[in-house]
């Protein structure tokens, strides 16, 4: 959590920056567009005059959205690759031990060794005196809990995946009243008219989908990150119970 607390701070104080920057500087991006309108434009100037044609409102939203989505994202991908173990030389390492030194050196290796299996390891050797019954049980249990950690505030971004076009489709919807109002005031039907509520609609819609995409990504591989983990906890818990049966 303090990782979380670290990046959202940052990244926080980042977009309010930029922001501020941003907008403050409108009416002077304005008159430079119109001294250069033959001069193409980078891509970064491109974005940022797209920002602030769609009003900094929604948009702001939307960025903010975006920062926090990936502040979670990247979060749970620093997690989830330290809690990645080789599975496989970690019950080679926990099997040698029990030969060499017993229950209590297993238990010392697990207990210096980062990672939910090593932990469900420890909790599993913990409780050898007890009959391999409730070695089971401590390891399906605390495989629940280290599983629950693994997904930890990605509900959040799921939420921001979902948010984010439901902010652009609200924001379409504006737009159009927008559109509809300068009609109404001005009595006249005319493309002049409802193209600024219209660019506004189309631009917030299309930066909450981008915004969707993106984070659409991060989630699906932290999705697929948690199940390799998990997967690999399972394996290894069944190879343990194993390893402790044949030791009986």
């Amino acid at each position: 959590m303090k990782k979380l607390f670290t990046i959202l701070a940052i990244t926080g104080l980042l977009f309010l920056g930029t922001t501020q920057s941003t907008y403050a500087q409108e009416e002077t991006t304005k008159t430079e567009q119109v001294a250069t309108d033959d001069a193409p434009q980078s891509f970064r100037q491109e974005l940022k005059q797209r920002m602030i044609e769609g009003g900094p409102f929604f948009m702001g939203i939307v960025l903010l959205v975006l920062i926090l989505g990936l502040a979670i994202a990247i979060e749970r991908i620093i997690y989830l690759n330290l809690s990645t173990t080789n599975t496989k030389k970690l019950v080679a390492s926990v099997e040698k031990a029990l030969n060499s030194g017993g229950v209590d050196e297993a238990k010392e290796l697990c207990r210096n060794t980062k990672g939910p299996v090593a932990s469900i390891f420890y909790q599993g050797l913990d409780r050898v005196d007890e009959g391999i019954d409730n070695v089971e049980k401590a390891v399906v249990g605390y495989g629940g809990v280290q599983m629950g950690l693994l997904e930890k505030n990605i509900s959040w971004l799921s939420l921001f995946i979902a948010l984010a076009p439901m902010l652009g489709f609200m924001g379409t919807v504006i737009g159009m009243i927008s559109a509809f109002d300068n009609i109404q005031k001005s009595g006249v039907m005319s493309p002049a008219t409802v193209a600024g509520g219209i660019k506004i609609a189309l631009l917030t819609t299309v930066f909450g989908l981008i915004v969707a995409i993106i984070l659409q990504i991060f989630y699906n591989y932290i999705i697929s990150k948690v199940d390799s983990i998990v997967n690999n906890m399972e394996d290894a818990s069944i190879q343990l119970v194993d390893l402790l049966v044949r030791r009986k």
